[in-house]
């Protein structure tokens, strides 16, 4: 369902636009997908909208047939891409799994703020952005993913994510799309 409407208070969360993450081989350059973000975060800082910026720290000590190894990763490999503008008032919340919701305060936090909706962006869509997306609906919050500012390393997984979750899970819409409606006088 396209996207009909921001809540008052709608925040946004960024996932995963970090140096370490950004090197990775996604279907759509990183670039793009880092200025579509800092776009959607100029906006909600305008709109005094609130921002989240998350990272990934690694992963729960669970076995898993695919491991991922963070040795020899760079020093700064967790640092978030300049362009996103990290304000001081942005909430930054740290994951060591998928989703940004699991143990890591984010519900509760958007709560205190009286946060309904949140619009969701990063990489990978299949992964941090899909998994943030569907514990946000399972909480209650209304959702829109910014379907311009995600990408993925698998083009079938994003395409599953984009034409097959998100749409049960929410709405969808474009940076520019959102930006216009943060630029509505909110009700």
């Amino acid at each position: 369902m396209p996207v009909t409407a921001l809540d008052p208070v709608t925040a946004l969360i960024l996932i995963d636009l970090q140096k370490g993450v950004l090197a990775l081989p996604t279907i759509h350059p990183s670039g793009e997908i880092v200025a579509a973000a800092a776009r959607l975060a100029a906006g909600f800082r305008r709109a005094g909208r609130p921002g989240v910026l998350v990272d990934v720290a690694g992963g729960p000590p669970v076995r898993v047939e695919r491991p991922r190894s963070l040795a020899g990763l760079p020093a700064d490999w967790r640092d978030l891409a300049p362009e996103l503008g990290a304000a001081p008032d942005d909430l930054r919340v740290t994951k060591r799994s998928w989703g940004a919701f699991t143990a890591t305060g984010l519900e509760a936090s958007l709560r205190e703020r009286g946060v309904t909706q949140v619009v969701i962006a990063g990489i990978s869509t299949s992964i941090g952005v899909e998994t943030t997306a569907r514990q946000a609906f399972e909480a209650g919050f209304n959702l829109t993913v910014a379907v311009d500012a995600v990408t993925d390393l698998d083009a079938g997984a994003h395409e599953r994510a984009l034409s097959v979750i998100f749409p049960r899970l929410g709405e969808t819409a474009t940076v520019d799309e959102i930006l216009a409606l943060l630029a509505e006088p909110r009700r």
